[in-house]
């Protein structure tokens, strides 16, 4: 198990329960009593601990290395998913995956970004920093999806889009624009989660949907805490006081109304339980695509768009202070 800093009182009870159960396994000694002991002494570290997280502890549990990708999340939804290669432009692009999947039943177009499990797989995925072939990818599965009447599903999770010299000489500012330009218009339901990371217009290339979620311990925002910092501050020693500025929890973007709900993950994060936390999404999938689908195409789109305009929007009280009493003149 891989523990971050501030899991430190968790990996030392988890070292004691691994020594007992050696013990156990070697003789014939009952320690099941000692066992039960550690589990709750775990149990209560893990609630203290979660229950409390700070915006930069909740960035570092959306990097955990052991946090589940969108291909689990597929290989675990999906009984039957046909990946779909390329943008039919340039080439495949390996850090967004897509294709046409059955979620019990329903057919849908999943897409997402794919980070990889280890060293090897992340430089081949790109770290899940997708190119402008990677949005034109996704673009074309969402394009397949209204044609045949599926809904889609954006599983959101980058750093960012990918910054090198030849992702801009082959348009990523563009191929993000256009990917907010079509889905705002694509005539069938849309579903966005961000599972992990959602930095930036890397997030928004598949982030603009009819329902937007973000799992419990995720973040999204324009930028991460560490550019943040070195920006503002030259360094990236304040990376933490840059997380909670920046106000990039799940949390806080429900109250902004940038998202439209939370979707709890199980105790100590996804990686504790990622079986667990596969069964839930699903539900949770199901769900918001049944409703989204008694809606008529044409309120739906209407619904949508109007989501987006009213992000943002803000009322200056000292203006409405200054009309209120011109009025009051008048009278």
């Amino acid at each position: 198990m891989v523990f971050l800093d501030f899991e430190r009182p968790l990996e030392n009870l988890y070292k004691q329960l691994e020594k007992i159960k050696e013990i156990e396994a070697q003789g014939d000694i009952d320690v099941s009593a000692s066992i039960k002991e550690l589990d709750k002494k775990i149990k209560a570290a893990q609630k203290e601990i979660y229950s409390n997280l700070t915006g930069w502890q909740k960035v570092q549990l959306s990097r955990h290395p052991d946090r589940p990708y969108t291909n689990f999340y597929i290989e675990n939804m999906c009984k039957k998913f046909r990946e779909l290669h390329g943008d039919r432009y340039f080439k495949d692009d390996k850090a967004i995956v897509g294709g046409i999947g059955k979620i019990d039943g329903q057919t849908v177009v999943i897409l997402g970004h794919q980070k990889g499990v280890n060293t090897k797989m992340r430089q081949y995925r790109n770290f899940g920093m997708a190119n402008p072939e990677g949005y034109r990818k996704a673009l074309r599965l969402m394009k397949l999806a209204e044609r045949f009447g599926f809904p889609v599903v954006c599983l959101i999770d980058t750093p960012g889009a990918f910054p090198g010299i030849e992702a801009e000489e082959r348009g990523q500012a563009e191929a993000i624009a256009r990917n907010l330009f079509e889905m705002a218009q694509l005539r069938t339901q849309i579903v966005c989660i961000v599972i992990g990371e959602g930095a930036s217009g890397g997030a928004i290339g598949i982030g603009l949907g009819d329902k937007v979620f973000m799992m419990e311990n995720t973040w999204y925002s324009v930028i991460s805490p560490e550019s943040c910092s070195s920006i503002l501050w030259r360094s990236w020693d304040f990376k933490e006081q840059a997380a909670e500025a920046l106000k990039l929890t799940a949390e806080h973007m429900h109250e902004f109304g940038i998202i439209d709900g939370i979707i709890k993950e199980p105790l100590g994060g996804a990686h504790a339980a990622p079986l667990e936390m596969s069964k839930v999404l699903k539900k949770h999938i199901k769900k918001e695509i049944a409703e989204l689908k008694a809606i008529p195409m044409d309120k739906l789109l209407e619904a949508r768009l109007l989501k987006y305009r009213n992000i943002g929007i803000y009322k200056d009280s000292k203006k409405l202070a200054s009309v209120a009493v011109n009025e009051s003149d008048k009278k």
